[in-house]
């Protein structure tokens, strides 16, 4: 297209926070058609944005050639060939910050994280308890203050795209309402215990029309996986089994989504598919809950047994005491959510 605007978009990590960027740039071209997006991120996560239009993919090698000082400016005379018009950092850490700073002529603007209200959330004393801005609009807002309008509540989801003859034939019949369930997270203070959640699995498997899909990664989560998939009737672990784009295609024909407060759920929500997110040490009101999800597919620990909850933004530290917080989430209140939604 003659005079299309080229935006170099930063986010290096973390899945999850890869998965919300990619739906504030799935409406971003939806807006903005005249604007193309060169996406820099890690290379196995190349997948998530493969079917958003005017978006091509940048794998950096961070450990690798493009690994400190000279690898991120080695990154940005690779980057600099494109003929980059304006660079949006949805990273803000270090090595985003060097390679805005070598395109130091090209207009750019930086996410604001909002650390300061975040650190007043997680406070033991004092703790300042309110809903802050969701990251999608943190996101967006970076977009707008490089002169872009882009409207969220406007995104629309595309049907989910037939299921392929391996998931067909790992899956068996897909004629059920399919339930994933991704009973992990990066770190443990996100888990929900696993013989509560086998309850969940066993209750919403009773059900003849159900399909019950266990989402996980990982040697040992893996093995376990198979052990409660081997317990349940309707129930099939996909973990270990397919890579990032079958995981995908899957995840998208879901009736919906159980997961803790991690990247699976964003992955469900960036195709429009119902999420359900069950809570540990964060909160939905740190801003990370899964785009579009109303308040009622968010389950957190009571916070009257626990008021100091929640006590960290990413989940990266448990606090003494609060090792059995999830354990005040009825399991029977989670599986009749989910119930609700597929029927």
């Amino acid at each position: 297209m003659k005079n299309q605007k080229h935006i170099l978009v930063i986010r290096l990590s973390a899945m999850g926070d890869v998965a919300m960027t990619a739906v504030v740039i799935k409406a971003f071209v939806a807006q903005n058609p005249d604007t193309k997006i060169t996406m820099l991120s890690r290379a196995f996560l190349k997948p998530i944005f493969e079917d958003i239009p005017n978006v091509n993919f940048y794998a950096a090698d961070t450990k690798g050639k493009h690994k400190g000082i000279l690898g991120i400016y080695k990154l940005y005379k690779e980057l600099k060939t494109l003929n980059i018009d304006a660079v949006a950092d949805l990273h803000n850490v270090m090595r985003s910050k060097l390679l805005n700073f070598f395109f130091e002529k090209t207009p750019s603007a930086t996410l604001d994280k909002g650390r300061a209200e975040k650190k007043a959330l997680v406070a033991i004393e004092n703790k300042v308890f309110k809903q802050l801005k969701n990251t999608h609009e943190r996101y967006a807002d970076v977009f707008r203050e490089l002169g872009y309008t882009i409207d969220l509540s406007k995104l629309t989801f595309a049907p989910a795209k037939t299921l392929n003859q391996n998931l067909v034939k790992i899956i068996g019949n897909t004629e059920n309402k399919l339930i994933g369930i991704a009973p992990f997270a990066q770190h443990k203070s996100k888990w929900y215990p696993l013989d509560l959640m086998e309850k969940i699995i066993e209750t919403l498997s009773e059900n003849q029309n159900t399909k019950i899909l266990l989402f996980g990664g990982g040697e040992e989560e893996v093995s376990q996986l198979n052990i409660i998939a081997s317990k349940s009737k309707n129930t099939v672990c996909i973990a270990g089994k397919i890579r990032l784009k079958e995981e995908l295609l899957l995840i998208s024909n879901l009736d919906c989504m159980l997961s803790m407060d991690s990247g699976n759920g964003h992955f469900s929500a960036l195709y429009g598919v119902p999420t359900i997110t069950l809570w540990g040490g964060t909160h939905p009101y740190a801003g990370f809950r899964p785009f579009h999800q109303p308040k009622e597919n968010s389950f957190t620990p009571n916070l009257k047994k626990y008021p100091h909850i929640p006590y960290s933004v990413y989940g990266n530290k448990m606090l003494e005491g609060y090792e059995d917080a999830m354990r005040t989430i009825e399991p029977k209140s989670v599986s009749n959510r989910v119930l609700e939604i597929i029927n």
